[in-house]
């Protein structure tokens, strides 16, 4: 009779670890890791264990503090969110959304940043260098909290999110200096001609006329005829 209630109870173990009980595997889904590499799955594995610190596999679920793993992924810079559960077949389901970088900020005075597509700034990582416009000027000294904090931060989340969502203007401009006073000089990736922006403002009818200068303007006159073009003004495209 004891060796049947042991057989039994072994059996019992079996099925319990077999109906989800245990946690067999961690399994990773990244969502958008295509040319974006700041965290790849090990990184995610190391975040979730506490650096191997924490044994996962063949632990109890009811031992795992799905919700505190959560948290220590969120808390990583390039993660911007992330769900821990698991599945009917006993595994855990890691699943992880990574921040996207627009901008790059080019810092004398610290070190560089990057700002991500909600306006979060972003430390640099030693894995990966993303090709960004890069942000230069006194105001990219100013930028510590994210940009929605400020009414200049605003400003400049507007302007970097127009470019960046429009391919024409995302591969076009590479550069972008702005001064104290958000006066904003752009510079171009393949022309030579430096781009007086003015305040980041009325930013469509700007590039509306930008869009003039580089379609219709510079096809006639050549490529590098001017050295710098001002859009400043309402109604005019001033080009030298």
């Amino acid at each position: 009779m004891l060796f049947s209630a042991c057989v039994l109870g072994a059996i019992g173990f079996a099925e319990r670890r077999d109906t989800g009980d245990f946690c067999l595997d961690i399994i990773v889904e990244v969502s958008n890791q295509h040319e974006n590499y700041f965290i790849d799955e090990e990184d995610v594995i190391q975040l979730v264990t506490n650096n191997g610190q924490r044994l996962v596999k063949g632990v109890p679920f009811a031992d795992l503090d799905m919700k505190a793993m959560e948290n220590r992924l969120r808390e990583e810079y390039f993660i911007g969110n992330a769900e821990v559960y698991k599945d009917l077949k006993g595994n855990m389901l890691v699943s992880v959304n990574l921040q996207r970088p627009m901008a790059r900020l080019i810092r004398n005075n610290g070190p560089h940043a990057y700002i991500a597509e909600d306006g979060t700034i972003l430390p640099v990582s030693e894995k990966y260098t993303a090709r960004t416009i890069l942000i230069s000027g006194e105001v990219s000294e100013l930028m510590k909290e994210p940009l929605w904090k400020s009414e200049k931060g605003l400003q400049l989340y507007e302007l970097l999110k127009f470019i960046y969502q429009d391919p024409f203007w995302k591969a076009q401009i590479a550069q972008i200096s702005i001064d104290r006073d958000m006066d904003v000089t752009m510079y171009p990736q393949v022309t030579k001609q430096h781009i007086e922006f003015g305040q980041p403002e009325e930013i469509d009818e700007k590039f509306r006329k930008l869009r003039i200068f580089y379609e219709e303007i510079l096809p006639s006159k050549g490529w590098n005829a001017y050295s710098r073009v001002n859009v400043k003004y309402k109604d005019q495209i001033i080009a030298e």
